[in-house]
């Protein structure tokens, strides 16, 4: 990432778990001339054949020049046409690479993120206000100070990783961690084993993880020695109240401030969180509170005017324009300006609800698109279900996000099959997982599939996923108004699939 940001060439980095076809989208919308990779990834013990995945997807990829490809592990890599050995071109170059001059505007990198329509967008951010928004958030809100080592545990592969593994800390001179395992591999006391072994000084991790950890002993916490803790972070999700007490409590010893932090890929940066504030300032558990120095948030109605005072509900946007936000989706800058600035002229609409206390203080409600958020994988529904519905058996479906003890949310698709195919549903429901493993990722398979006859659509033909949560949430006692559906009597159907699911789950 550094090296292509001294010589002026513009990065996208791609999570190792996306599929060959994932990652050839993302090299073909960005028109990639290069693919750096390595033979194979590491993770929790096992071992990732990295070069294969790259293989399959550049072969649809004609823009691609050269793949570069590093010894992570002893297994030497199956060479292609493409390929050059990483090291060993490294070896015979000079140590002296003069910085490219570059105008504050330039791309500093691309980041592909879903959306609630359509294919991932490769969102553009540039040099000069993205590095000094990262800096100076990753300052100010961690309190950082120098000398300390900085450990966010994100992959690198999302924006986390960039703005508090590389970015912010590396432009404040901090030691920065980088964290390659999971958080039970080869124990639940890895996270608190590395604190000790490197004295970590701010811990960044997400409530995703904490969820996971809390159900072990504390044992594996207290075990290690953790006094060099001075902050802790949750990101990626709201976090909830349980997390957030065991966290503080037993991670930081009731010492640590606990900041929760709001922002996004688009924003570059912590929009929202409890510090920088003034000193002994309290903190409000689970909430993220604070806009940042120049941040404007406004909640916004559904006759998109601003909410005045407080103890309000509403689109969460920002009013006024701050250093690290996106400046393009790249190829596509009316795609940007219809997704962020249309909803809310004169806002960039963050596809966020949010809550304004009586202090004040902002908490965040969650999306208010069709956007889901697995382990703090975005996750747009119109992706799985372009995905689902590629198969023969498959008419049409819907995606909607479920809640999940561990993973904060997994997607639940309702899925209606042709009649030549109903009697072998097992079959295709397995097809259908292989489908979207293979077009997306594994982690975007749906945890609950449910087959139905028909759904719920309006006489317009839009599906009213809000009755298809209320479903799978088994809260339809209170519908709210159907009269618009094109035949109401197809909820019943679906209730009573529903009811049969959850006997059937019962039974295993």
């Amino acid at each position: 990432m550094l090296a292509c940001t001294r010589i002026g060439a513009v990065h996208t980095v791609v999570f190792a778990g996306f599929s060959s076809e994932a990652l050839a989208g993302r090299i073909q919308d960005a028109g990639c001339a290069a693919v750096l990779t390595c033979n194979e990834g590491v993770r929790g013990g096992r071992v990732i054949d990295l070069k294969s995945t790259v293989d399959a997807a550049v072969r649809s990829c004609p823009t691609v020049r050269h793949v570069f490809v590093s010894q992570r592990t002893d297994k030497p890599a199956v060479m292609g046409q493409l390929d050059v050995p990483l090291d060993q071109v490294m070896m015979s170059q000079s140590p002296a690479c003069p910085a490219e001059p570059l105008d504050s505007e330039d791309l500093l990198f691309l980041l592909y993120t879903s959306g609630s329509t359509g294919k991932p967008k490769g969102i553009v951010h540039t040099q000069a206000g993205y590095l000094l928004y990262t800096s100076m958030t990753h300052q100010y809100v961690f309190d950082y100070r120098d000398g300390d080592v900085f450990g966010c545990v994100a992959d690198v592969g999302w924006i986390t990783g960039h703005s508090y593994v590389v970015y912010g800390p590396l432009c404040n001179g901090a030691t920065t961690v980088l964290f390659e395992s999971t958080p039970v591999y080869p124990n639940p006391g890895r996270y608190w084993e590395t604190v000790q072994r490197l004295r970590i000084s701010q811990f960044y991790g997400a409530p995703t993880a904490l969820r996971l950890l809390l159900k072990f002993d504390n044992s594996w916490v207290k075990k290690y020695d953790r006094s060099s803790l001075r902050t802790l972070g949750s990101v990626g999700e709201p976090i909830n109240h349980e997390a957030w007490h065991w966290f503080h409590s037993v991670v930081g010893d009731g010492r640590c401030p606990l900041v929760d932090t709001w922002w996004q890929t688009e924003t570059g940066g912590v929009c929202i969180a409890p510090r920088p504030a003034d000193h002994g300032a309290p903190i409000i558990p689970a909430m993220a509170m604070r806009p940042f120095y120049g941040v404007q948030p406004v909640l916004m109605g559904e006759e998109g005017d601003p909410l005045p005072g407080n103890s309000v509900s509403g689109a969460l946007c920002i009013s006024e324009p701050w250093p690290g936000m996106a400046r393009s989706i790249y190829g596509d800058h009316q795609r940007f300006v219809d997704a962020y600035f249309k909803p809310f002229p004169g806002c960039y609409f963050t596809g966020d609800g949010a809550f304004r206390s009586e202090d004040g203080h902002y908490q965040i409600t969650g999306r208010m698109d069709d956007v889901i958020n697995v382990s703090g994988h975005r996750l747009g529904t119109a992706e799985i279900e372009d995905a689902l519905d590629e198969h023969p058996a498959v008419p049409e479906t819907a995606v909607i996000g479920y809640p999940h003890d561990i993973k904060g949310e997994v997607p639940f698709a309702f899925v209606v099959l042709k009649e030549d195919f109903g009697s072998a549903p097992l079959a295709v429901l397995q097809e259908l997982r292989e489908l979207v493993a293979t077009k997306i990722a594994k982690y975007a398979v749906p945890e609950h599939f449910l087959v139905v006859k028909r759904l719920p659509k309006t006489r317009s033909g839009k599906i009213m996923r809000r009755i298809l949560r209320k479903v799978a949430m088994e809260t339809t006692g209170d519908l709210g108004d159907v009269s618009t559906l094109d035949d109401p009597s197809v909820v019943k159907e679906i209730i009573e699939a529903h009811e049969l699911y959850r006997k059937q789950r019962g039974q295993e």
